[in-house]
């Protein structure tokens, strides 16, 4: 798919086309790539959903709103909307990737359209940046339900100690490996109180994060400390 194309299902158009490009290259193909474009795409994205979400349900609280804004900004949800725009297919990848078909990977997906909104930021402003995320997000945002909120293992882990009266987890990340392309985290989550330790591995530090607190709920289950979700 060519520059255009992708353009045309954006709905904006750069004045600085360098800007796209640039948010399309992979850090594998050139040293000139999206990384500090994502960066700042992902603070875009998370105010202007954030912002979104406290207009349209007044009622809710800080908990419950935050954990609406993790739905819709984590990895999955936002490379679903990657490749509806077949955004894989703009992409500028080096060999590896190209060679591990890394223009699926959720994690460059995800990574590249917060850097279109980087771009968009610095190319238009914010307020075409807000206009290019709430056409993005268009059918997520008039169709979540604010009743159905998927709390992650962090969030029912740090619920459950606190409820307990127990101190929140330590997380530490205790080893990262493999190729720039391919990078792995190994993370350890650490229950001082209980002496539980579990560790989490995973291709960002956070889905590391949550794979360990996944495996520390498990251990509390085990030791009775909260009644088996199975049961």
């Amino acid at each position: 798919m060519t520059q255009q194309a992708l353009i045309r299902r954006l709905t904006y158009k750069f004045v600085e086309t360098n800007l796209l490009t640039q948010a399309l290259t992979h850090r594998s193909y050139s040293a000139q790539n999206n990384e500090r474009l994502e960066y700042l795409g992902d603070g875009a994205l998370n105010f202007i959903i954030a912002n979104q979400l406290y207009k349209r349900f007044p009622t809710l609280d800080e908990g419950d709103l935050s954990r609406l804004r993790a739905q819709l900004v984590k990895e999955a949800t936002i490379s679903e909307i990657a490749i509806s725009l077949d955004l894989g297919d703009a992409l500028k990848l080096g060999e590896g990737e190209l060679k591990s078909a890394g223009w699926r990977r959720p994690s460059i997906l995800a990574d590249a359209l917060e850097a279109i909104i980087g771009a968009v930021y610095l190319d238009g402003g914010f307020a075409a940046t807000e206009a290019l995320v709430l056409h993005l997000y268009a059918e997520k945002l008039n169709t979540i339900d604010p009743k159905v909120i998927d709390k992650d293992p962090k969030s029912l882990l740090q619920e459950l100690l606190q409820g307990k009266k127990v101190a929140v987890p330590e997380y530490a990340v205790v080893h990262t490996g493999g190729e720039a392309h391919a990078q792995v985290f190994i993370v350890e989550c650490f229950i001082q109180k209980m002496d539980i330790r579990t560790v989490g591995e995973g291709t960002s530090r956070r889905i590391a994060e949550q794979k360990a607190a996944q495996l520390a709920l498990l251990e509390l289950e085990k030791i009775r400390f909260v009644k088996s979700r199975t049961a």
